[in-house]
């Protein structure tokens, strides 16, 4: 029997993680899926888990929320800094450190790099990040890799595009990185001034192949296996004028999806706004419904392997 090393352990960047331990989390994950749900609330029961969210989210919070849920744990938190002590000016040093009392691991989300890192030195239970700053987002990118592997039953040898906002968009930088892991070809087509971080980066390219693009190439779209694409991040952006410069440069609609081989995979982090058009979404080819279903069954995997230290 494999030993649990997500057990006890903070989630606060992908790069933490090997190869061996990310499948080792699918793996579970396929196994959670078949569980009673008497067998299932074994995993997280009397356990509480908190989350500090600073920063806006639908999926990533009610997704843990049910994740918790659904092995027989609760949730508390901040969703609502206005409700909050935070409000009067508590610093987030006191406010991790108060939740540390009142539950057995914390989901933050952040505005400021490093926030997460911050966090797990000063709590004495694990830390998950759910977004810090314009860094990392690491149970996306695991939930990402997971859904490719459900899709395309492999993520070796595939090509895959990363379109939109890769700039300021943190859950292409922890996709990146656990991508890293395998044997795939990845294209990365942004406007001039959202392009990646080449500091981010760096290193990767040692990994394996990367393109930048501008546009998307014709032989680039017909023998892509993925496109994963994200928006523009308004809230990004410090000056407005900027925003509307790059705003809806790139749609992907039912004339595109024409382009492109017919079992494509499309995929998005949410939310979207126009860079998805809603012809798609009851194509055999959209998966980014199915995607956000995919992060309920990972992080009930991921929380109950934080929690037990025998595996499932």
């Amino acid at each position: 029997m494999k030993s649990n090393r997500f057990f006890n352990r903070d989630v606060v960047s992908i790069k933490d993680f090997q190869r061996d331990e990310l499948e080792f989390l699918f793996e579970k994950t396929d196994k959670m899926k078949k569980l009673n749900p008497k067998e299932k609330d074994e995993l997280g029961k009397a356990r509480i888990m908190g989350y500090l969210f600073y920063e806006p989210s639908t999926r990533t919070r009610m997704s843990f929320e049910a994740a918790m849920a659904s092995i027989g744990g609760s949730s508390i938190g901040i969703s609502d800094l206005k409700s909050s002590s935070i409000e009067k000016g508590e610093s987030l040093q006191d406010t991790v450190h108060v939740m540390d009392l009142y539950s057995d691991l914390i989901i933050l989300r952040h505005q400021l790099d490093g926030s997460s890192k911050f966090a797990a030195e000063i709590s004495e239970h694990p830390i998950i990040n759910g977004g810090s700053g314009s860094e990392e987002h690491p149970t996306q990118a695991m939930l990402d890799l997971y859904t490719i592997l459900k899709e395309k039953k492999k993520i070796d040898g595939l090509k895959i595009i990363i379109l939109g906002d890769l700039k300021y968009g943190r859950t292409i930088y922890s996709l990146l990185y656990g991508l890293a892991n395998y044997d795939v070809e990845i294209i990365l087509v942004s406007p001039p001034t959202l392009q990646i971080r080449q500091e981010s980066i760096y290193g990767l390219k040692n990994k394996m192949k990367i393109v930048e693009l501008v546009e998307m190439d014709e032989t680039i779209i017909k023998n892509s296996d993925i496109l994963y694409v994200t928006r523009i991040q308004k809230e990004r952006f410090s000056d407005p004028q900027e925003y509307e410069k790059v705003k809806g440069t790139y749609t992907i609609d039912s004339n595109m999806l024409k382009k492109f081989k017919p079992d494509i995979s499309i995929m998005h982090p949410l939310p979207r706004m126009d860079e998805i058009s809603r012809d798609l979404d009851n194509t055999n080819n959209a998966v980014y419904f199915k995607q956000a279903s995919y992060g309920k069954d990972l992080r009930s995997a991921l929380l109950a392997l934080i929690l037990n230290e025998s595996p499932l």
